[in-house]
């Protein structure tokens, strides 16, 4: 009984320990420094980091008075799972005392009543408190966090994954302007510090400690971003052959953001990299191009296709993606082939369905 309680609580610390991703110093630094006005005499909470190992913490308390901040509080979690003397324990920083700015573990860190998770009451008394949260939450309860953070009506500027903006309420929140992506290019991930005990990991730092890339990492915040008031530059016309049209979905396909049409009225179907790009003010996001999102508006029967194969089964409405007429010359593979007629078709990669503001009728 004893081994299978033990092998559950190794199995639940494995499990959580995919989300121990420490953001590096180097990729904090570059992206803060875009906000430094916007955090000029406010508390600044960090509510997923250990104070004595954080790059966060450390990067706001050598930054503390260069910030103008009032006051910056961390919180370390320590899971109720494992067995560890050491309890968790919070930072409440309001700016250096004896020159080394740097927090001092006896002068300014407390323990903690509870595990110090950020949805306990004692970590929310402290999210009252704070006017920003920065910090780089887990990946698992991204969702949650986020809602938290709405619900108390937070700024915040945190790292998530990039395929969070297709869940259903942060794409939301996306469509609504109260959630944007941060300066660093959305495309090229991260590198992250990770546990002793990681096995895939990409290499070893100068300080022995093991780092791996995570490429679907980006910053979402609700702060300002002046990148997202400036236009995307638009310079191609639009013909039918280039943009062809979905077959379930009234919009044309757009396969890159760079190729926008300038002048089209109706509704496009662009990649989710668009919006690291969107400003609200020249495009207007519909929806979220895949099902549960749009109402598709052809039901034909296709048989799937795997690398130009018949699978022997079949799918109605193409297994609820957007699809458009298979061309040779840009798939390697169609991926439906219509049970009546024989036509084949491409399936499209989740699109932002997006219609241009500046385009008068």
């Amino acid at each position: 009984m004893k081994k299978t309680s033990s092998n559950k609580s190794l199995k639940t610390a494995n499990k959580q320990k995919k989300d121990e991703f420490y953001t590096q110093l180097v990729d904090i630094e570059k992206e803060l420094m875009r906000y430094k006005d916007q955090f000029r005499g406010k508390v600044v909470f960090c509510n997923c980091d250990d104070p004595k190992e954080s790059d966060f913490v450390k990067y706001f308390s050598r930054n503390f008075e260069h910030l103008g901040l009032k006051k910056l509080i961390a919180t370390h979690y320590k899971d109720a799972n494992l067995f560890t003397r050491e309890s968790p324990y919070k930072l409440e920083y309001s700016g250096d005392k004896n020159g080394n700015r740097m927090p001092d573990p006896g002068e300014f860190m407390t323990e903690m009543i509870g595990t110090g998770d950020f949805r306990s009451e004692e970590c929310i008394k402290l999210l009252k408190e704070a006017d920003i949260v920065v910090t780089n939450p887990p990946f698992s309860l991204f969702r949650e966090y986020v809602a938290q953070l709405m619900e108390y009506d937070k700024k915040f500027l945190i790292i998530g994954n990039t395929n969070a903006l297709t869940y259903k309420d942060i794409f939301k929140l996306i469509k609504d302007d109260k959630i944007r992506t941060g300066y660093t290019n959305f495309n090229v991930g991260m590198f992250f510090v990770v546990p002793n005990d990681w096995e895939n990991f990409h290499h070893i730092n100068e300080n022995g400690k093991k780092i791996a890339r995570v490429s679907t990492s980006c910053w979402y915040t609700n702060l300002d971003v002046e990148k997202h008031k400036e236009n995307i530059t638009l310079y191609k016309k639009y013909t039918s052959e280039e943009y062809p049209k979905y077959y379930n979905y009234n919009a044309v396909e757009v396969s890159k953001v760079s190729e926008i049409p300038m002048s089209y009225i109706g509704a496009m179907g662009v990649p989710i990299t668009f919006v690291d790009k969107h400003n609200p003010k020249q495009f207007q996001i519909i929806a979220l191009g895949i099902v549960g999102s749009i109402d598709f508006a052809n039901n034909k029967r296709k048989k799937n296709l795997k690398q130009g194969k018949p699978t022997g089964k079949f799918t109605m409405n193409a297994k609820g993606t957007l699809y458009r007429k298979y061309n040779p010359e840009k798939d390697v593979y169609p991926a439906f082939k219509d049970a009546e007629t024989g036509e084949l078709y491409s399936s499209i990669y989740a699109r932002i369905i997006i219609k241009n503001k500046k385009v008068k009728k």
